[in-house]
């Protein structure tokens, strides 16, 4: 199944548009790798997916074309979540 169309149906990103430019951003790493829109997904395999300042990871269990919202989530295990620190612009070192 391509990347695009799992992040729709399993709901982690509402819209199909919307998960295709998150991943063309390079926002979203498929087991390490950086995955385009277009990339084939299988169960097993693990996405981090960066949203703003946080990123989470998430386990493909089953893969559907089609499931009711409520079973949405049965299709991933989150694995985990953490937040990104901001850099303060204040402490790069400039003088390398």
């Amino acid at each position: 199944m391509r990347l695009d169309k799992f992040l729709k149906v399993s709901r982690l990103i509402k819209r199909r548009t919307l998960a295709k430019e998150v991943a063309d951003q390079g926002r979203i790493t498929i087991n390490d790798k950086v995955g385009k829109a277009s990339s084939v997904v299988k169960v097993g395999d693990e996405l981090a997916i960066r949203f703003g300042q946080k990123v989470v990871t998430a386990r493909i269990e089953m893969l559907k074309d089609a499931v009711k919202k409520e079973e949405s989530t049965m299709m991933y295990t989150i694995l985990k979540e953490e937040r990104l620190e901001k850099v303060d612009p204040e402490f790069i070192d400039d003088e390398d």
